[in-house]
């Protein structure tokens, strides 16, 4: 495994400080020479207050046991504000793309995943990548930053009636009211939004579920293809629905949504199949 920690804003400002983990296999001459596999890029959540290690390590090693690389970014969170995080998860989709050819990512199959607040992220990529904004303050392309799927885990969407108000006020402070209707993501999809993987829990008290409802109503008037599950069980914030993502306590291992990594790996193996594709 390709283990390793690159920096996406230094440390010499603490406050957007940002990194990404990386979890790459490494070529087999034996079993797979010249593979190119997809790369999930995973935004853990945290209210963007923090980012939470419940949904990092455990997650990137599930889905790279399914034959994906992973990466974990580790991105700016309060008192950092909005774009930062944004320009950062941007910046580690260039660099995944840009070194495609020594990491053997294929290009074209670089997916976004983020859970609860790290979804909102997530989300905000893949609404927002073609706009000029980004691309702008980058100085890079379009082309360069653009996620080609995403996998959103009981995400923050919306800034409405359901809305996770401190997400979105430690995501935009004093500009709270300036920014809040046009970081609800609902009202932000378009046709060139990436097809999406998307799961939330009926019992979830802290991200209502109309967050998730919100943003597939949204992809299918633009006719984009979605796959979703609303699963009856689970507390926010269940990670894998196992003992490797559960509280001390026990809380988060929810058998009845554990399937949710199921369900995506056969959505992946039909949208983004690692093995068809070699230099």
């Amino acid at each position: 495994m390709l283990h390793e920690k690159i920096t996406i804003e230094p440390e010499r400002n603490k406050q957007n400080e940002a990194y990404m983990m990386t979890y790459f296999w490494e070529e087999s001459q034996e079993l797979y020479p010249g593979q190119l596999r997809p790369v999930i890029l995973i935004c853990p959540g945290g209210a963007y207050r923090m980012t939470s290690d419940r949904e990092a390590e455990a997650v990137a090693v599930k889905f790279m046991s399914m034959g994906y690389h992973t990466a974990v970014l580790r991105y700016s969170v309060a008192p950092a504000v909005y774009p930062a995080a944004l320009h950062q998860l941007a910046k580690a989709v260039s660099i995944l793309r840009k070194g495609s050819d020594r990491w053997l990512i294929d290009p074209e199959k670089i997916l976004v995943m983020g859970f609860s607040a790290g979804g909102h992220l997530a989300a905000s990529l893949g609404v927002f990548w073609n706009k000029g904004e980004i691309t702008e303050e980058l100085k890079v392309s379009a082309d360069e930053i653009r996620p080609n799927g995403m996998i959103l885990s009981y995400p923050v969407i919306t800034s409405g009636q359901y809305g996770h108000q401190e997400s979105f006020q430690n995501l935009l402070g004093k500009r709270y009211e300036e920014l809040r209707e046009k970081m609800s993501l609902e009202n932000q999809v378009d046709q060139d939004t990436p097809r999406t993987f998307i799961w939330h829990t009926f019992e979830d008290t802290t991200v209502h579920p109309e967050n998730s409802i919100s943003f597939v109503r949204s992809m299918v008037k633009h006719g984009v293809p979605v796959e979703y599950h609303l699963f009856p069980e689970g507390i926010h914030g269940v990670g894998l629905g196992n003992e490797l993502t559960a509280n001390p306590d026990g809380r988060g291992i929810v058998r009845a949504c554990g399937e949710w990594s199921s369900l995506c790996e056969k959505w992946l193996n039909r949208e983004f199949p690692w093995w068809k594709q070699k230099k």
